[in-house]
């Protein structure tokens, strides 16, 4: 099966870099019965920064507003999954890096069952030769 690439919108937010405070942030989401597809979160100026990608936008905005976790206004990454095999990442990377394409941040997981999955992020001015050389959707 080919790889399914989408381009996706995201939010963050910051909080404290303290003990949890990750499960403060999906518990509110989960609670209001939010579906997120991808969720990274790393350390960033003395906080945390999360990566929100939810599966339906308006319901994440109510959500996070009714728990009030202010957020960023939206932005696009790029979300990968498909079979798992050798290289798989690297064949997207080499796409990118063929068409000139910077990648700002990258992760990779196996999702098991024998699939992979990826969350890439790209400059906003990258975004549209991006999503061309990897023909997303």
């Amino acid at each position: 099966m080919a790889d399914t690439i989408r381009k996706v919108s995201y939010y963050y937010t910051t909080a404290p870099d303290k003990p949890g405070e990750g499960a403060r942030l999906l518990q509110a989401l989960r609670n209001a019965g939010v579906n997120l597809l991808a969720f990274h979160a790393f350390p960033s100026a003395r906080k945390s920064q999360a990566d929100f990608v939810p599966a339906d936008a308006a319901a994440f905005e109510a959500a996070a507003k009714a728990a009030k976790i202010k957020l960023s206004k939206p932005k696009t990454a790029f979300l990968i999954d498909g079979d798992d095999r050798v290289g798989a990442l690297a064949g997207i990377l080499s796409r990118l890096g063929a068409a000139k394409v910077n990648v700002t941040a990258v992760t990779g997981v196996c999702a098991g069952m024998g699939r992979y999955g990826t969350i890439l992020w790209v400059k906003p001015a990258a975004v549209n030769k991006a999503a061309a050389a990897l023909g997303a959707m």
